[in-house]
């Protein structure tokens, strides 16, 4: 009979008559019953606090709240699960001491906690109940409208079937989630919380919206949260977060992804905070990369890189979950799950890891083969989605896999390039198709990849292709030269081109042609591709003559 929330300075004979609550019994069908009221009512009176239960569907007391004058604050019910279409299984009723309806948080936690009911009974001056206000969520909510509050009334004349009443609600919820469930995709909302400029945040928020395209999520809203400071906790601050959530339940929303990456400790009181998914940009960009990668080699990067994520965010709520493990004189209680978890977690990054090593050791027996061939080599990067794939066609006749989407192309793809003038040493050369750059690439991902980037240290020529037809452009261009710079291959000779051209400005892509000496093409119109080949031709024939790397043409 434990009793929750504040207890400060109750008398022993107020805590016993609120511990007589879990007592009593509701019958299922009601909301509450007189005599039960006018005892809450008239306990609440008295020691000026609201009093609170959390009633189950066969009308047990399973929580006795106790609050201040003006709220009560609901204990964690993690340990009620919900299921696709359902409700918690529990209603509240509570004593409003100001005559006042039900409030914003009555609602909010009706909503984000998903109760059967949410109910508050007026305390009048002589401590006998009043009114009674009730509310129920609803199944579809094409006007942003979440929950029905029914007219308020006396207890006499209060009539309500509780059960089917719920039952009805659930229902039509199943329902609906099922359709949904079926037909739809995931539905998610993003959120950035930042200080930075509106344009630049606006443009952070347009790159989350397509990678949540390429992972196949539905965007149904984006937001910018701009708060006075970011908390530790939350990133956001409480009130913030509440609306967050509130919209992302009225816009009928299932997940919510953050563009900032989340500490663990923000994951998991987020999580905690809400039912709904939540998720960071980083997971998002590893859920992709998992989702596309298919040589052994991009698949035990991508695995490797989403265990070191994961490791720091295994959590677990219950003590209890812990057990026995261990020979014969084994002493004390043994490892946690969690514990085991992270164990096991660290043997298979150890296990990545050398297989990984392996890997790497066969890449550079090909690579040996390759040199001997004495064949230039050209790597085409470029940030993700500039039309990498779509060039690397156009140069080679090739089909490899096209898609208008971020990171089409996971795992490096090489083909041949036959040069029809011979103004250089070699008729063909090797040309590869990298993994697209982006900006704040997740350290543990850079770092899963960095062998595959190593293989650009091979390349004679790199060609960076740049999409002018995004605003962000040059922006762009910055994140692939510092990530160059970082991976120390900026001093290999390489040259801009600027793709899509038939989608911008005629004389806007001349006078950037002009000021950073680049080549306009529209790799999948076919336009200038004759020209680009005339510059790979001139830089390798230079290289080949002068020897002289970081020279750019």
């Amino acid at each position: 009979m434990r009793i929750f929330g504040n207890t400060t300075g109750l008398k022993p004979s107020d805590i016993k008559k609120i511990e007589n609550i879990y007592r009593r019994r509701i019958p299922p069908h009601d909301i509450v019953t007189h005599e039960l009221a006018r005892y809450l009512t008239e306990l609440s009176s008295e020691i000026n606090r609201q009093i609170g239960i959390l009633v189950d569907r066969k009308g047990k007391i399973d929580f006795v709240i106790v609050g201040s004058h003006s709220e009560i604050v609901i204990p964690d019910l993690s340990d009620y699960r919900i299921g696709i279409g359902r409700l918690r299984g529990l209603r509240c009723l509570h004593t409003h001491l100001d005559n006042e309806p039900l409030t914003k948080d009555d609602l909010t936690d009706l909503a984000m906690l998903r109760l059967d009911l949410m109910s508050a009974i007026e305390v009048k001056e002589d401590g006998l109940p009043g009114r009674i206000y009730t509310a129920h969520l609803l199944s579809e909510n094409p006007e942003g409208k979440m929950w029905e509050l029914l007219p308020p009334a006396y207890l006499s004349h209060f009539q309500l079937d509780a059960l089917s009443t719920i039952g009805m609600v659930e229902d039509e919820m199943y329902r609906s989630q099922r359709v949904r469930t079926v037909k739809e995709k995931d539905r998610a909302i993003l959120v950035s919380v930042t200080t930075v400029g509106r344009d630049t945040a606006e443009r952070f928020l347009e790159e989350l919206k397509e990678l949540a395209r390429t992972d196949n999520i539905d965007v149904i809203d984006a937001v910018i949260i701009r708060p006075r400071q970011f908390n530790a906790k939350y990133l956001m601050g409480e009130g913030q977060l509440r609306e967050l959530i509130i919209k992302s339940l009225q816009l009928g929303a299932d997940l919510i992804i953050f563009n900032e990456e989340l500490t663990p400790t923000q994951l998991r009181e987020i999580a905690n905070f809400t039912e709904m998914h939540i998720t960071d940009r980083t997971q998002l960009i590893l859920d992709i990369f998992g989702r596309r990668a298919f040589s052994r080699d991009g698949k035990v990067k991508v695995e490797l890189a989403k265990l070191k994520y994961m490791l720091p965010r295994l959590s677990v709520k219950d003590d209890a979950l812990s057990r026995i493990r261990g020979g014969i004189g084994v002493k004390g209680p043994g490892e946690t799950k969690l514990e085991i978890g992270r164990r096991r977690v660290k043997d298979r990054i150890a296990h990545l890891e050398k297989e990984l090593r392996t890997l790497a050791s066969e890449r550079i027996v090909r690579k040996s083969k390759r040199v001997k061939t004495d064949m230039p080599i050209i790597s085409i990067i470029g940030y993700t989605n500039a039309g990498k794939s779509t060039l690397l066609n156009a140069l080679t006749e090739s089909h490899v896999l096209v898609e208008d989407k971020l990171f089409a192309t996971l795992d490096p793809t090489s083909r041949r390039l036959r040069f029809p003038m011979v103004r250089q040493p070699h008729q063909e050369a090797i040309i590869s198709d990298t993994v697209g750059f982006i900006s704040n690439l997740p350290s543990d991902l850079l770092d899963s990849f960095r062998s595959t980037l190593e293989e650009l240290h091979d390349a004679d020529l790199l060609i960076h292709i740049v999409d002018i037809s995004n605003p962000a452009f040059e922006e762009q261009m910055k994140t692939v030269e510092g990530i160059l710079f970082d991976l120390k291959l900026s001093e290999i000779p390489r040259f801009l081109v600027f793709n899509k051209c038939d989608r911008a400005d005629k004389e806007t892509i001349t006078n950037f042609c002009i000021r950073y000496n680049a080549i306009a093409i529209s790799a999948l119109k076919m336009d200038n591709i004759e020209m680009l080949m005339d510059r790979i031709e001139q830089n390798l024939s230079v290289k080949g003559k002068l020897q002289n790397e970081g020279v750019l043409l």
